[in-house]
């Protein structure tokens, strides 16, 4: 069964998609492409499952010679789901109290660190959505060694004074999680319409398919307010962005209202020689019509570091297929 953008049903059930034990937990993923060709790591949004990078925005990056890795954060589609512990409080931890806050955005990047182990991927081009490009910068400034270049999208550097949300896209954070499927589809579409492309409509119908087979493969409402958390709780990262060294492109929509403009262009002026470009009437959502901008900026961002590349050992990939005791194949 084929759903909307391609998504198999398999796919999106996750009963072909390997995982691997990395840095303490399970973490989903899936690749695409060929393996000689190298490394480019999809890190999701504040939580989106590894689906949510479309099979054809990953075929197009294949297209443009890079090997793709995307997969599941923590607490978000069927990685580890992180238990024990008091609910999460979001506000709590913003008005400074901590007692909550089960891991942190370094925690985050070190899991993508472990599955780049697990899979014998000395570094790779890392680029990262929203919370995924906090995480991806985390790599980037932590881990220097393990990035090729670095593509941060809808995004900020953590400092209070930019990147905040609009009042409206304030209320969609503070609302009550969705407890059922009907809700949860219909809390997306409300938040599509705040937080979507004005100049880039997305089908509804596509939308609403879309986030009911992302319920129907896995359901974790805590498990975002704990990801929300450790992005309060990590606070501001200005500092370990100047030690950024690897080739960086700050992309961010005119229209963001969740993560407004300033972080984009903050998060730019923050690492030494990056790019900054925005894209007019993008809002945080990356809809098919804004592709072209954002694969052009990946493969340009990306060539700044081909010296760099071509100069890494070759990749050990570990096949998920294969019988290794790091290696972890889902039933079914």
């Amino acid at each position: 069964m084929v759903g909307p953008r391609g998504l198999t049903q398999e796919a999106v059930l996750g009963c072909t998609i390997p995982s691997v034990s990395a840095n303490g937990i399970r973490i989903e993923y899936d690749t695409v492409g060929d393996r000689n060709q190298p490394a480019l790591l999809l890190v999701a949004g504040l939580g989106v499952q590894l689906t949510g990078w479309p099979d054809e925005f990953c075929a197009e990056l294949v297209g443009r010679g890079f090997f793709v890795v995307r997969y599941d954060n923590r607490d978000a589609g069927l990685s580890t789901i992180i238990e024990g512990g008091p609910p999460p409080d979001p506000m709590a931890v913003y008005l400074g109290d901590p007692s909550s806050v089960a891991y942190t955005l370094e925690d985050m990047a070190d899991d993508a660190v472990g599955l780049l182990d697990a899979l014998g991927i000395p570094a790779a081009h890392l680029v990262g959505s929203s919370l995924g490009a906090m995480i991806a910068q985390t790599v980037a400034a932590r881990h220097p060694d393990r990035a090729l270049s670095l593509c941060s999208i809808s995004s900020t550097t953590g400092a209070t004074s930019v990147g905040q949300p609009t009042a409206e896209a304030f209320e969609l954070l503070a609302r009550p999680p969705a407890t059922t499927r009907e809700e949860f589809v219909e809390a997306d579409i409300a938040a599509h319409r705040v937080l979507g492309s004005p100049l880039y409509p997305s089908d509804e119908a596509d939308m609403r398919a879309e986030t009911a087979l992302a319920y129907d493969r896995a359901f974790n409402p805590q498990g975002t307010g704990r990801q929300l958390c450790a992005i309060i709780a990590s606070g501001d990262r200005t500092a370990s962005l100047a030690g950024v060294a690897a080739p960086t492109v700050v992309i961010h929509g005119t229209e963001d209202k969740l993560i407004q403009a300033s972080g984009g262009e903050a998060t730019a002026k923050a690492i030494p020689g990056a790019d900054l470009v925005m894209i007019e009437g993008m809002g945080h959502k990356l809809p098919p019509g804004v592709w072209p901008r954002i694969l052009d900026a990946i493969v340009s961002n990306a060539a700044r570091n081909d010296l760099r590349a071509s100069a890494q050992p070759l990749r050990r990939y570990v096949d998920p297929k294969s019988p290794r005791p790091s290696v972890d194949t889902p039933p079914g």
